[in-house]
């Protein structure tokens, strides 16, 4: 080998070694999430902005499977964080000590309704999502259906089997929906008037589906005639030519936190730390905002075309501790009276 074509390849050598040891410098976090597939990618690149040295691994699935999920790792965490999972099953974690409280440099920021009210907190809010009922206007002419106003209207018999919604045990939509209706209408450990309405929504319901985004999907594509869904989707099918109105039930919408926690255990809790620090931030939540009409950061985001202005006034009045301690008894009363009517995974 000539001396030159030595040292070449000397240098080359180097090169891929220094590129190696750089990319294994990299912190991979395991970040479990509910957050929408098509949301990842703008809040992952808003981080590492930040902290390019940092690299998230997401675990994505509904909030019901990824809760059940955390729950049956306790003993085994895997886990570093979770980010944009339900509060109420990040209260449930926390009720199990399985959350490393942490106040992140932005938390007096956000409004204190919208964070875990310890020192410091187990979990804080990123954003809300709530209820909004997907109705496809093109299938209810054809069939003479008026469009409802109230929850009441869905369980009118005209409605047979053109109602879809999440179930409440794979979905955090679901969850929130049928939280909603047993504090506006009564819980009595299954003697209440949510349960009976619940009861009469349910002889309507074609399908009950594993995911709060799928019954806006179904009722956009003219599959069924309504879906029980939330405002992000339905707003995003509707920007997207969809012949939905947007409809928000007059007695109030069920409605939970998109929310961020550090998993206890972890062993890269620097890391994990950056990235609450980042998820609290105002930069994220502009990136927030551009899906959701309210952020845990007061006045950053915009007005939603189709969302309505008093949207956080119709919201029902949530706490989180109490619907986490509630959950598996309301869970197992509504499995048992409607899961037949469940779509198969």
């Amino acid at each position: 080998m000539r001396l030159s074509n030595f040292f070449k390849s000397l240098a080359l050598t180097g090169l891929c070694a220094f590129s190696a040891a750089a990319l294994a410098q990299k912190t991979q976090l395991l970040v479990y999430t509910a957050l929408e597939t098509d949301q990842l990618k703008a809040y992952q690149e808003g981080f590492n902005r930040v902290n390019p040295d940092i690299e998230i691994k997401w675990v994505r699935d509904s909030t019901g499977v990824i809760t059940a999920k955390l729950m049956a790792e306790k003993g085994n965490p895997q886990a570093d964080a979770v980010m944009g999972v339900a509060a109420s099953s990040l209260a449930l974690l926390d009720k199990n000590g399985m959350l490393e409280p942490y106040a992140p440099l932005n938390l007096d920021a956000i409004m204190s309704k919208y964070r875990d009210t310890k020192n410091p907190p187990a979990w804080f809010g990123m954003d809300v999502w709530g209820a909004t009922v997907c109705f496809n206007t093109v299938e209810a002419q054809k069939r003479g259906l008026p469009k409802p106003e109230t929850w009441k209207d869905m369980t009118k018999p005209i409605y047979k089997g053109q109602i879809v919604m999440p179930n409440p045990a794979s979905s955090g939509t679901g969850f929130f929906d049928v939280t909603a209706w047993l504090t506006l209408w009564g819980d009595d450990n299954g003697k209440g008037g949510g349960w009976k309405f619940m009861d009469a929504l349910h002889e309507n319901i074609a399908q009950y589906t594993h995911s709060g985004s799928k019954p806006c999907n179904m009722a956009s594509s003219g599959e069924f005639v309504m879906g029980i869904s939330f405002e992000y989707r339905a707003n995003a099918n509707k920007a997207k030519g969809a012949p939905i109105d947007l409809v928000f039930p007059k007695e109030g919408l069920g409605w939970d936190l998109e929310a961020f926690a550090i998993h206890k255990g972890t062993k890269k809790l620097e890391a994990a730390k950056k990235l609450a620090d980042w998820a609290s931030s105002k930069d994220a939540m502009l990136l927030y905002g551009k899906n959701f009409a309210i952020t845990a950061q007061p006045g950053v985001a915009a007005p939603l075309a189709n969302v309505p202005k008093d949207y956080e006034a119709r919201l029902v009045k949530m706490d989180f501790a109490t619907t986490a301690a509630n959950r598996e008894r309301v869970l197992a009363e509504w499995t048992k009276r409607y899961n037949s009517k469940t779509e198969k995974r």
